[in-house]
């Protein structure tokens, strides 16, 4: 009989016992563990739990477990889970301005077989980048965005994600500020690339901060988008040596290889359901 991969996420108080009860019903049911990671939030005496299972057949799984989180005292009723097909091919959206460095990291990865996903469409604000979307035969929607036309364009960029069932989006340097009307159509779902170490040297210019400020690490932050500008729960990030020496485009040079690898690895994290987000912070569990 064929098997399915599922991913439980799990968040709740802490108190005894939750491991061995979810561990030990995963066992009565004959389901095989293939992975668990567990953290315990001192502060706030919360519990989080990512567990990777295999079961055979193709039955109700997720009615299954959450009849076993209701009917069970071993879990507090506030208890908050989330259950992933690990079989499931996500789908996902690229925004992208005229910058390309992310763009065609993505690309490249893809195409090389080391992401796991489709990209159904790309949408960008501008038409600069279109002939590469073409070679690699994924549709362009070129949406151009003016302060007038701000929020009429963005309701077209929803229905292009809805009808292209997008499950969730990637921002690889797209320079416009998203409103709510999108972000809240996909919590926790829209990945931004910052190019800094946030929450150090925000703003447009990042790199022309810190020459200017001397440092000698820059780095790159990858985030979930919120209604707060780069203030999202933090997924990855990295940071590179520099000196005197470098100049601003040295600056920008090392900081564009951090953005595509500090990009690529949130979207990794994404794709394999290793995050859960509390209170604006991320557990990565990897």
């Amino acid at each position: 009989m064929e098997k399915s991969n599922h991913i439980l996420l799990i968040c709740c108080r802490d108190r005894a016992g939750i491991i061995a009860g979810v561990t030990g019903f995963c066992e009565q049911k004959n389901w095989n563990i293939l992975e668990v990671d567990e953290h315990v939030d001192k502060s706030s005496g919360t519990f989080f739990m990512r567990l990777v299972f295999e079961c055979e057949g193709q039955a109700d799984v997720n009615s299954v477990i959450s009849d076993h989180f209701e009917n069970s005292s071993k879990y507090e009723l506030g208890i908050s889970w989330a259950l992933h097909n690990g079989n499931y091919r996500q789908k996902m959206a690229i925004f992208v301005s005229k910058m390309s460095h992310c763009f065609f990291d993505i690309l490249a990865r893809h195409q090389a077989g080391e992401l796991n996903l489709d990209i159904p469409l790309i949408i960008s604000n501008h038409d600069k980048l279109e002939k590469y979307a073409d070679r690699f035969e994924i549709p362009f929607f070129h949406i151009p965005i003016t302060a007038e036309n701000k929020l009429d364009q963005e309701k077209k960029q929803i229905e292009l994600l809805k009808s292209h069932e997008v499950d969730f989006v990637v921002l690889a340097r797209y320079m416009q500020i998203l409103s709510p009307n999108i972000i809240d159509q996909y919590p926790d779902k829209i990945i931004n690339i910052h190019h800094s170490f946030l929450p150090a040297f925000p703003g447009a210019k990042p790199y022309h901060s810190a020459h200017k400020r001397g440092v000698k690490i820059i780095g790159a932050t990858s985030h979930y988008v919120t209604s707060e500008l780069d203030a999202g729960p933090i997924i990855e990030q990295d940071v590179a040596r520099i000196s005197h020496r470098d100049s601003i485009a040295d600056l920008t040079r090392k900081g564009r290889d951090l953005e595509k690898i500090v990009l690529s690895r949130a979207i990794r994290h994404h794709l394999n359901r290793n995050l859960l987000v509390y209170e604006n912070r991320t557990m990565v569990f990897a």
